[in-house]
């Protein structure tokens, strides 16, 4: 597992040696609804130490997720393939930047055998880039998402992955393997891209969620934000109105958070009541499910969430 950043910063040449040059990006003080209890409890042991047996990285601790004591306690991850370390540099992030070492083969099957031990009805499979690899890691999704229904065949399955750029027949995969929530996240609004999601191209992942339905209609999509970067309130808009043109169902937002003082500033803290306008604005726009808070992230409560996405599309079928 590779090894976070302290508070200070201070590990950041071994984490993310392209951000050890840059100045601290100074952010404001955490309001009161930000903050989060660290994590004690025994499952929440018991769950950690499952993932250090199978070997299993999750992207609840490599990207510092601020719910992982309240999800580890309910035996809740988000499992994160193809290793700890990415191909890409966003300017966000916590997960390690460098060069991946080799995919291990067992993965797949160490993936299966973690939503048996852990009882799960609903698992998120993620990954960090791999754009080294000539199909960006998809056949590896492909196995990952196989495994699961030979060892659990009533668990669905979630899959939240990178935007294979310039990687023909990826998508085409992953769609085939039949998960049954595909989730892509757009992360920011177009004019930021250049310092968010350098690597990333804002048309590409737009693509990417409405190729998905090209492929099979029938398939739930979903996607991400973030919020307190420095978007105003009509951009986002602008971008869910972008998620319903390529038939989008689910749309989550959350609060960015800043991991260490390397990396983006918090432009500012959105309130609570501005979630709620922002939910209540998506709805209107016509997302079957629309999950936002200060905490909300893709895979915060996804099993319940997947539930209500099913109901809200019988309903509207209805």
């Amino acid at each position: 597992m590779a090894a976070p950043f302290t508070s200070d910063g201070m590990n950041a040449p071994l984490r993310h040696p392209e951000k050890a040059h840059k100045p601290d990006q100074p952010s404001p003080p955490k309001p009161a609804w930000i903050r989060v209890k660290a994590p004690v409890s025994r499952a929440y042991r018991e769950t950690r130490d499952l993932m250090r047996a199978l070997k299993l990285n999750t992207v609840c601790e490599e990207a510092a997720c601020p719910n992982i004591g309240e999800c580890w306690k309910e035996k809740h991850a988000t499992v994160m393939i193809l290793g700890a370390v990415c191909t890409r540099a966003c300017s966000f992030c916590n997960v390690a930047t460098g060069k991946p070492g080799a995919l291990d083969p067992h993965e797949p099957d160490h993936v299966a055998e973690a939503v048996g031990k852990l009882g799960l009805h609903h698992i998120v499979v993620t990954s960090v880039d791999r754009d080294d690899l000539p199909d960006g890691g998809a056949d590896h999704f492909v196995r990952t998402i196989r495994a699961i229904r030979r060892h659990a065949p009533a668990t669905t399955i979630e899959v939240l992955t990178p935007d294979f750029l310039k990687k023909d027949g990826a998508i085409e995969a992953v769609v085939a393997a039949k998960p049954d929530v595909y989730n892509h996240n757009l992360e920011t609004v177009p004019r930021l891209y250049r310092d968010v999601r350098p690597g990333a191209r804002y048309a590409a992942s737009l693509a990417l969620l409405a190729r998905v339905k090209q492929l099979d209609a029938s398939m739930f999509t979903k996607s991400g934000l973030m919020v307190g970067l420095g978007e105003t309130l009509d951009e986002v808009g602008a971008v869910m109105d972008d998620l319903r043109a390529a038939d989008v169902d689910f749309l989550t937002v959350g609060q960015y958070l800043q991991p260490t003082p390397k990396h983006h500033a918090v432009a500012r803290f959105v309130a609570p009541t501005e979630f709620a306008d922002l939910k209540a604005q998506a709805f209107a726009k016509g997302f079957l499910m629309v999950s936002a808070s200060p905490l909300t992230r893709s895979s915060y409560f996804a099993g319940d969430d997947f539930t209500k996405l099913r109901a809200a599309r019988l309903a509207r079928v209805h």
